[in-house]
């Protein structure tokens, strides 16, 4: 079993990570945020499952242990396959896919391509009781849809990593739920007051 590995990256592109570990280049299939994340030529460190198949070895990875627990979970899912596991970790981060299961919203993993209502409300069936929103929240994934993935653009636009306008603009809706259906530009201003001055495009970074 690779339950992780740690090497450099020799390319990442298409949803695929190739990390060179002992002189052996491994193929890991990650979300496009994780993937965003990585840069060529710099050492990585992926939390990773192996899935295993009469015609192929698969590995799966992911930033954090939190994203593994979760994955492992969905494949235990009647109709769950890797691939739609991933989807699933590629449009919400494991705090929104406990409180879906808390709230019994299967909205949000139908919104997932390849899975239709009757996974769905599996989905929540069997992952309830075994996460908890309360054990994830740590989670600050920002809102891959809607109005939130604009301001996420146009932070980037602005000159901020991806990462620190998700984590903004996570911050700002953990703080203020209420504010996740509210305009493109109030989003923006207040996840700009979020961010502050010193990590402006202008600033110190």
């Amino acid at each position: 079993m690779i339950s992780s590995v740690r090497g450099t990256v020799l390319s990442a592109r298409g949803g695929n990570v190739i990390i060179e570990v002992g002189g052996v280049g491994l193929a890991v299939q990650v979300t496009p945020e994780h993937e965003l994340a990585l840069r060529t030529g710099e050492t990585a460190f992926i939390h990773t499952s192996l899935i295993v198949r009469e015609d192929a070895l698969s590995l799966f990875g992911f930033e954090t242990s939190e994203q593994l627990e979760i994955f492992e979970l969905l494949l235990r899912v009647n109709g769950v396959g890797p691939k739609s596991a991933l989807g699933v970790l590629s449009a919400l981060g494991p705090g929104q896919v406990a409180t879906a299961v808390e709230s019994e919203d299967d909205k949000a993993f139908r919104a997932v391509s390849g899975i239709g209502p009757k996974t769905a409300k599996l989905i929540i069936l069997s992952l309830a009781g075994k996460v908890t929103s309360l054990a994830y929240t740590t989670d600050t994934v920002a809102p891959k849809q809607g109005n939130g993935a604009d301001v996420v653009v146009a932070l980037t636009g602005l000159g901020w990593s991806e990462r620190d306008a998700e984590s903004a603009l996570s911050s700002l809706l953990s703080a203020q739920p209420d504010l996740a259906s509210a305009p493109v530009q109030t989003l923006l201003r207040l996840a700009l007051a979020q961010l502050g001055p010193s990590t402006s495009k202008g600033g110190q970074r």
